[in-house]
């Protein structure tokens, strides 16, 4: 599991909701990324885990595979419950249908499990196997493609090796895909990370081996990988325009664009853990707000320059839920040691009064078609915010040495 897991989703259909996730937690915009408020994984109940990324569905839920459990809220983030069906495995990842919410995919990798792939026809409510767990079996990451709902990947290692496996059926049927990658030694922890909107046949993924982290490109349906990019850094995602001509890598502390398949380039800007969102013909990075740089910015030229939208030291406190709900029982009374790190006003997030309801009405499901911290005690959203810093920093200082 990485130490830090950042992204920035919005909500299909609906401009407006926003959420980015960091070793902190979470954090939740209303107002399409103005402004933001916290959301600290104690009301999330995923202690030190952390979502490679969340899904916000059009019709209000949202989802989010942890590294350990499936987690859903179907209130805008105040109430996050885990799904049964993955209690005794860990969810390592999770994928959604492009056009109908209704299809989800969940891949697991448990060490000494029999892990596997699963498939939701209801929006995650009910699920059951896609590819029956084997023994010895450890699925990292599982992807569909955009241009063709109907192939989906995922990756994966057991006593044979790496591999992909590819379903061109909707996840009914599966064909093992094993990736030797001779031009390595010794390569480990293959990780799927996208698949282009433009074609079904080209996809990403990442490797580590040597002391490097290396970014893997097929374009034949990923029969073979052919390593395009190396870094001493941990590469955390892959974004990529529409047409698939311009792709951006984020790592533990840069993030890097490469265009028409020539090499790619270290950006001036973020300086620390990014990620990146091509949407609507504007790109949107994340960055480590709370050493003092924008935590959110956009861009019109693809990266070269930046307009900052907020720094963590804007965020106005815990998100505002109803009294009743995990995150306002236990987000409030951790905000104010947040807020020092941060460098925000410690008086935010204090939240509705206790008769107070919901700041939306209840969300209406998608059509067919289509704990708190002992008083003195450090929370664990802090020990782990503080951890990501130190091994960003230690990282950052190997990489130098090695690159000088």
């Amino acid at each position: 599991m990485p130490d830090e897991a950042s992204s920035i989703s919005v909500r299909r259909g609906h401009a407006s909701d926003w959420i980015m996730g960091d070793s902190s937690g979470a954090l939740i915009s209303r107002d399409e990324g103005t402004t933001w408020r916290w959301i600290c994984p104690e009301g999330m109940g995923i202690a030190i885990w952390r979502p490679e990324r969340y899904f916000w569905l059009s019709g209000g839920a949202i989802l989010a595979a942890t590294g350990s459990a499936l987690i859903r809220s179907d209130d805008s983030g105040c109430t996050w419950t885990p799904h049964g069906y993955f209690k005794d495995t860990w969810v390592t990842s999770l994928a959604v249908h492009p056009v109908d919410e209704r299809f989800l995919y969940v891949s697991t990798g448990r060490p000494s499990q029999s892990n596997g792939l699963f498939r939701s026809e209801d929006g995650g409510e009910s699920w059951v196997q896609a590819l029956a767990p084997t023994p010895g079996s450890q699925f990292s990451a599982i992807r569909v493609a955009a241009s063709d709902p109907l192939r989906i990947y995922a990756s994966g290692q057991d006593a044979e090796g790496q591999f992909l496996t590819r379903s061109d059926d909707g996840g009914r049927v599966w064909t093992r895909l094993p990736q030797p990658l001779t031009a390595l030694k010794l390569p480990y922890d293959l990780v799927l990370l996208r698949v282009s909107d433009a074609s079904p046949d080209v996809l990403w993924a990442k490797v580590s081996a040597q002391g490097h982290d290396w970014l893997l490109k097929s374009t034949d349906g990923g029969a073979t990988l052919t390593p395009v990019m190396d870094t001493y850094e941990r590469i955390g995602s892959v974004e990529a325009s529409p047409d698939g001509r311009t792709v951006w890598v984020s790592t533990t502390t840069h993030l890097f664009r490469g265009q028409d398949d020539g090499p790619f380039t270290e950006l001036a800007e973020p300086n620390g853990n990014a990620c990146a969102l091509k949407r609507d013909g504007t790109l949107y990075g994340c960055g480590p707000g709370w050493t003092g740089g924008w935590a959110l910015a956009k861009s019109a030229d693809d990266g070269t320059t930046w307009d900052p939208m907020f720094k963590l030291g804007d965020v106005q406190g815990a998100h505002l839920c109803p009294a009743s709900t995990p995150v306002q029982q236990r987000c409030p009374a951790l905000w104010p040691q947040l807020a020092q790190l941060y460098g925000a006003g410690p008086d935010g997030g204090v939240g509705p009064t206790p008769d107070a309801g919901p700041s939306e009405p209840p969300v209406t499901p998608p059509a067919s078609d289509g704990c708190a911290a002992a008083p003195g005690l450090v929370p664990g959203a802090l020990l782990v915010l503080a951890t990501a810093w130190a091994r960003r920093s230690l990282r950052g200082a190997s990489a130098r040495s090695q690159r000088s």
